[in-house]
């Protein structure tokens, strides 16, 4: 992995232990590169929130799990990995210290007690040091040693990539397909089969534009049904209608091989369906996705409106099992992006996926 969070792994660990996970630490392996999040990373991503409401009125929403401080400390090169908290502790301690130090000068409130820190970081370096390995070459390895399929899942959706998403709404990584050969270092050679995954709606966290957005009785509805609440901040997700120019944008970024459209059963009640197929700025449709988020703000979003099927569509498990203008949907969506969808999502349990090819 790029990030290591050295506190919240082991917790998380022992919490599955208790539910009967036992040796996830023989399964689990740590790239020596990997950067620690260390905790004050995590007040200062806090900190930081504070201040820019204070001074711009808004916030970026962020999950203040310390991700936008550690990959300052990254960028500016004064950041601390795996492979340097596993050497010389004490070389590690005084990097650590002026790590510390410089953010204090930036931050004159933050507070941290460094030796108890340390005393705790030593001890997680021991409890992760078997976990720990070269991460390049275990990659080359399985890469090139007997044939076995490897799955690579990135978190965030495309419009969070710090290079192409709403910025500066976005997370701090590459969260797109390039994000696997920079993050895992896997050449792009052998990167095989890219799977996009899309509701059959939109949703978002947090602040940042969002054309399709439905701030009425439909909206509700589909934060509702879809029990849509944010997985680390539990903030309740914006809803809207599906936007396929976002789809086709990430797909342009991604080269999707195909999509597996899930929440399609959320949709069920709907008298009416939209979806919206372009943007316009002063009446003309325009061909990209903006860059710039005041453009954003301005679009007018061009919609195709659909009947609804009004049919419970959760124990569909066969293409022929949902209804005609379900179907109609779903082909629609295929089309205008041009890739196919393999894989229809009508439920939470994994039974319910409608495999399509």
């Amino acid at each position: 992995m790029e990030w290591s969070f050295i506190y919240p792994l082991f917790e998380e660990g022992d919490k599955n232990d208790k539910k009967g996970l036992k040796g996830w630490e023989k399964r689990l392996i740590v790239s020596d590169r990997a950067h620690i999040v260390f905790d004050f990373h995590q007040v200062v991503d806090g900190i930081q929130e504070t201040e820019r409401q204070a001074t711009e009125g808004k916030n970026i929403g962020t999950t203040k799990k310390g991700i936008g401080p550690a990959y300052s400390s990254k960028a500016s090169r004064t950041g601390l990995r795996v492979c340097d908290l596993l050497g010389d502790f004490k070389d590690f301690s005084m990097r650590f210290k002026n790590l510390v130090h410089q953010h204090q000068s930036m931050y004159p409130s933050l507070k941290v007690d460094v030796e108890d820190q340390l005393k705790k970081l030593k001890e997680y370096g021991e409890r992760l040091r078997p976990m720990v390995r070269d991460g390049v070459y275990y990659m080359y390895e399985a890469l090139h040693g007997s044939p076995k399929k490897i799955l690579v899942e990135g978190a965030n959706a495309a419009l969070l990539d710090i290079d192409f998403g709403t910025y500066p709404f976005v997370t701090s990584s590459n969260c797109t397909v390039g994000g696997a050969c920079t993050g895992l270092g896997i050449p792009p050679l052998n990167i095989g089969d890219v799977y996009g995954v899309s509701k059959a709606y939109t949703t978002r966290v947090g602040i940042g534009a969002f054309p399709t957005e439905q701030l009425n009785a439909v909206g509700e509805l589909l934060q509702t049904r879809g029990h849509e609440v944010g997985v680390t901040t539990g903030r309740k997700r914006r809803c809207g209608w599906l936007d396929l120019v976002i789809v086709r944008y990430a797909h342009m970024i991604n080269g999707f091989s195909a999509i597996a459209l899930t929440k399609l059963d959320i949709l069920d009640v709907l008298d009416e369906i939209k979806v919206g197929v372009a943007y316009k700025l002063n009446g003309k449709r325009i061909p990209h996705f903006p860059a710039n988020m005041d453009v954003l703000q301005k679009v007018e979003v061009e919609y195709e409106t659909f009947p609804g099927w009004k049919t419970d569509t959760s124990a569909a498990r066969k293409w022929n099992d949902l209804p005609a203008k379900a179907q109609n949907y779903i082909r629609f969506i295929e089309n205008h992006i041009g890739v196919p969808i393999k894989w229809v999502g009508v439920g939470k349990s994994r039974e319910c996926m409608i495999q399509m090819f």
